[in-house]
């Protein structure tokens, strides 16, 4: 299972008459979620043992935080987030931000390490 963790998915890009598809999970162990940040705020400093994430910014302006670096992204960036690797997802701007996360592995509540939290949880 470490293993699974640790090695970035192979994503799929796949031509078609139409226009075209990327396959980001194909038959594997993943959660997908939605998230949404308000202007202002920003999730936990945090990391995972249990699972890796890849995340794709649907909006401009998401400032994300992946071990020491800080960037701005827009949207269509994907970002990989490896299994333990401290990460953080802000809105410095004035309209929400959104970051669609496929996470591979286990996902669960507990498994939330806390570096630093705004909002005093651990």
């Amino acid at each position: 299972m470490k293993e699974e963790l640790t090695n970035r998915p192979k994503i799929e890009y796949v031509e078609r008459p139409w226009g075209s598809f990327k396959q980001f999970a194909n038959n594997q162990n993943c959660t997908v979620s939605l998230m949404t940040v308000r202007p202002g705020e920003r999730l936990s400093l945090q990391s995972h043992s249990r699972r890796s994430e890849l995340w794709i910014v649907i909006d401009d302006e998401a400032l994300i935080q992946v071990g020491e670096e800080i960037k701005k992204y827009k949207a269509g960036n994907e970002i990989w987030i490896p299994v333990n690797e401290k990460h953080r997802l802000s809105c410095k701007g004035d309209q929400p931000v959104r970051v669609l996360e496929v996470a591979f592995g286990k996902w669960e509540q507990k498994d939330i390490e806390r570096y630093s939290d705004d909002y005093e949880r651990k």
